[in-house]
């Protein structure tokens, strides 16, 4: 897994145009060229574009192995604009394709197996280790997700804006879910793999930590357990980077289409800069528990944008438009500051009207009922 270095620039209030960086992580799925079936080609797909770009200067992408053969992980550079965002996620994906057809397979923004199969882990120690502890669980997890990592000032703002993001992480799944089907079956799901993935033993929501130094405690007494291998082992829905200054949202799906992956992007952006804003303003964090917040995951999960979401305002079901009504009514200040009002709520008012790639894997299997139709409908949305 690569972790994207970005700079701590905080936004100060008032600023013209946005200066918190925030940098992309795609896990995409490799299927057969011509089949389309899942292809366990992720370690020559990564040799062949390492045989494309020798070593030299940083590059601006970065092609690596994930859990799976048969996933491949792009991971962009730290960015400030929506739109150079959006170029540098079609940019990475062309980079994971053309690696992925030098090997006969094609890399496609799908976030689970459509069609019957199984997974192949890639033989790393780490990885191995994994397999060996895990399991099925292990053996099964061929998901793929969309990762942001968002710059903060210092630890203390990045454990505070954990504190204060997490109530509003399930509305960011239900409008990334692109995840219906699973090794060959209709979940019922929007989002399986969000399922799939919190069978990890730290995974999904944590407790509020109120300073740097209770997350620490918290870390170190999960590790001091011996069940997670390491601290990039707690996989939650966001997390705060050991090694660098980011805020890193795991909880998202991939999505099929590039600019709404840069929208979502840039809304988890603009909610860790509104998270930000309300600490330096002392104002708590929502009391929600982490209990309530697996209920809340598990609904946007099932749900998607198709039907009702938790409100944080209550605590109640909503209708899913006005749920993500109140996300950007939250966030609404930094966008207006930004500059990025009114492409964001296009796309998303795009996705509240005609759903999220879970709708259209759905309607693309029921014609036929052939998941090479959802294959193929996948990588022409992924690569358009």
């Amino acid at each position: 897994m690569v972790v994207i270095t970005v700079s701590p620039h905080p936004t100060p209030a008032g600023s013209a145009g946005p200066t918190r960086t925030f940098g992309v992580e795609e896990e995409l799925l490799l299927v057969d060229a011509a089949t389309l079936a899942t292809a366990a080609a992720g370690e020559d797909a990564v040799r062949a574009h390492a045989a494309d770009h020798p070593s030299g200067p940083a590059p601006a992408h970065q092609v690596t192995t994930e859990l799976q053969q048969e996933q491949i992980e792009v991971a962009g550079p730290p960015l400030t604009g929506l739109a150079d965002q959006v170029a540098a996620i079609r940019r990475g994906r062309e980079l994971a394709d053309t690696a992925a057809r030098a090997v006969g397979a094609r890399a496609v923004a799908l976030a689970s197996p459509v069609a019957a199969g199984r997974a192949h882990v890639v033989p790393t120690p780490r990885f191995r280790w994994l397999q060996r502890r895990f399991g099925l669980i292990a053996a099964e997890q061929l998901t793929c997700g969309l990762h942001v990592h968002v710059g903060v000032g210092s630890r203390e703002e990045g454990v505070a804006v954990l504190d204060r993001i997490r109530a509003w992480l399930p509305v960011l799944l239900a409008l990334s879910a692109n995840s219906p089907f699973w090794y060959g079956q209709d979940t019922g799901f929007s989002s399986f793999r969000y399922q799939a993935w919190v069978r990890w033993p730290t995974t999904g929501p944590n407790e509020v930590f109120g300073s740097a130094a209770e997350h620490d405690r918290q870390r170190e007494a999960l590790l001091r357990t011996g069940v997670p291998l390491d601290p990039g082992m707690l996989y939650f829905d966001a997390r705060l980077s050991a090694r660098y200054p980011t805020v890193e949202v795991r909880i998202a799906d991939v999505c099929l289409d590039a600019e709404q992956a840069g929208v979502l992007a840039a809304l988890a952006r603009a909610l860790v800069e509104t998270a930000a804003r309300q600490w330096r303003a002392d104002l708590p964090p929502p009391p929600v528990s982490a209990a309530q917040l697996r209920a809340w995951s598990w609904q946007a999960s099932m749900a998607g944008v198709e039907d009702a979401l938790i409100s944080p305002s209550t605590g109640g079901p909503a209708p899913a438009r006005e749920v993500v009504a109140e996300l950007l009514a939250l966030v609404r200040p930094v966008l207006a500051e930004w500059g990025e009002t009114e492409r964001l709520e296009t796309v998303v008012d795009a996705v509240l009207r005609d759903g999220s790639g879970a709708r259209w894997q759905r309607e693309a299997f029921a014609a036929r009922q052939d998941p090479r139709d959802v294959v193929r409908m996948a990588l022409e949305a992924t690569h358009r």
